[in-house]
């Protein structure tokens, strides 16, 4: 099984997966908060382990162990599985009734623009709105959001290439999903997440579980616009016939650029392309 996506360790596992994965305990989780703006999933319970993904603000984190200050558990969101400092987590969960549909917004301490920012949320964050009060929503908890920043957890994107349009030129992070920084998984993940369609956190995990959903469309025919382009480690979105939108590390950045001169270059360490991937309508 997957490391990033089974909560099991031999010492330690979560209880579902019992009869399914050697452990020597099984544990039901306890789902706690996301309570900061972000939050960095890492591989172990050290500051200086890798990064694996990061967790926004609102999202749902099922905990399996509390110890030394770090939680070791998975995200609800998307399964993923790894540790946060415990500090970064609230003990109630508060359902979420809205998302931030706006690249990022200030959560202020009062329904007024000059008043302090609490936090600075991105998109697809998941808050509990409360009180309105003019144009600002009350974030249960926090503060208060701009009311055009943010959406039913229900409303959709009706294109998702227009979302992941909006990071052009966002500088490349690996792990991030913000729009001070992500990688390209994290493009295509949040991207279709706006848009209501669930995707996985990881190129590999996105072209094997979305392969089986969506049409495969041979490398050489033309492309459309939301066609995905897999390679080895990497994906793109094509926003037409011929332009290609991914975060890479060549350009350290989101970039547009032309998919014969991806693959010319890509081609050259991570090898052809592996599938093109077509949403069924």
């Amino acid at each position: 099984m997957d490391r990033r996506t089974t909560p099991a360790r031999p010492d330690l596992a979560a209880a579902h997966l019992e009869g399914q994965v050697e452990a020597e305990r099984f544990v039901e989780p306890v789902d706690k908060q996301v309570g900061h703006a972000n939050v960095w999933l890492r591989s172990g319970p050290r500051d200086d382990a890798p990064v694996d993904t990061e967790l926004l603000f609102g999202e749902v984190f099922a905990v399996l162990e509390e110890k030394d200050g770090w939680a070791w558990g998975f995200a609800r969101n998307d399964g993923y599985t790894g540790y946060v400092p415990s500090d970064a987590l609230d003990d109630e969960v508060h359902m979420a009734s809205h998302r931030v549909s706006a690249l990022r917004t200030y959560v202020l301490s009062k329904p007024d623009l000059k008043s302090p920012p609490a936090e600075l949320i991105s998109l697809n964050s998941r808050i509990a709105a409360g009180r309105r009060e003019g144009n600002y929503v009350e974030v249960i908890g926090t503060g208060w959001v701009p009311q055009f920043h943010i959406a039913p957890v229900s409303a959709t994107e009706p294109d998702f290439v227009a979302v992941a349009e909006r990071f052009y030129a966002v500088p490349y992070l690996w792990g991030g999903k913000t729009s001070v920084g992500l990688d390209c998984s994290a493009l295509v993940q949040l991207s279709l997440e706006a848009a209501g369609i669930p995707a996985p956190r990881d190129t590999d995990l996105q072209e094997a579980e979305l392969g089986g959903r969506w049409r495969h469309v041979e490398a050489d025919a033309p492309k459309r616009r939301g066609d995905l382009v897999f390679w080895k480690g990497h994906v793109g979105i094509m926003t037409d016939g011929e332009q290609l939108l991914h975060a890479n590390a060549y350009h350290m950045a989101v970039e547009l650029e032309t998919l014969a001169d991806a693959v010319e270059r890509i081609e050259k360490t991570a090898g052809p392309v592996t599938s093109v991937l077509r949403r069924s309508r």
